[in-house]
């Protein structure tokens, strides 16, 4: 199965994919109803970890694809899928904003990862766009496996080149 195929079976039975993005910012709602202002308290914090990755992980994937898609396979804004491309991305600010309000994100597990993740992403994508725009063409007979090692060496150089840059923050005080 292709993600193309994947994503048609998601937009043609969208109903598991309604529910599951609607669930989660449902769950942070309610969690946030039954504990107010203990959301950087043990329990809690480990749910919205959990919502956290839950929405963010195909947020992020979204938001990525979109911007795959726009710039380089120029699709039209009219071809977007709202199940697929959309949804993820509403679902994952909503459920953000709703996490936020109970408790400041710099003590939910993780939450630091994501923001690395994204930094990643963006800065992979950013080389991907600047080298399609330059119109730098390299022909090898390279294989396949030596070419996802030298993008996975892209990423590592990128993280560390963030790190050296910006450092790691003030870290949150841990229950």
């Amino acid at each position: 199965m292709t993600l193309k195929e994947f994503f048609e079976l998601c937009t043609a039975h969208p109903f598991l994919i309604i529910v599951f993005f609607a669930l989660i910012p449902f769950t942070a709602y309610v969690a946030g109803l039954l504990g107010k202002d203990e959301g950087h308290l043990s329990p809690w914090k480990y749910l919205y970890s959990t919502l956290i990755y839950l929405v963010s992980v195909p947020g992020i994937f979204a938001i990525t694809l979109n911007i795959y898609l726009f710039l380089f396979e120029r699709q039209s804004v009219f071809n977007v899928d709202l199940y697929t491309q959309v949804l993820p991305i509403f679902s994952m600010i909503l459920t953000l904003w709703l996490i936020r309000r109970n408790v400041n994100l710099d003590y939910i597990p993780g939450f630091d990862k994501l923001g690395g993740l994204v930094m990643i992403i963006g800065g992979a994508l950013a080389i991907m766009w600047i080298l399609d725009k330059t119109r730098i063409w390299l022909v090898s007979f390279m294989r396949f496996e030596i070419a996802v090692l030298i993008f996975i060496g892209l990423i590592v150089a990128i993280k560390i080149g963030w790190s050296r840059i910006f450092g790691k923050g003030a870290q949150p005080v841990q229950d």
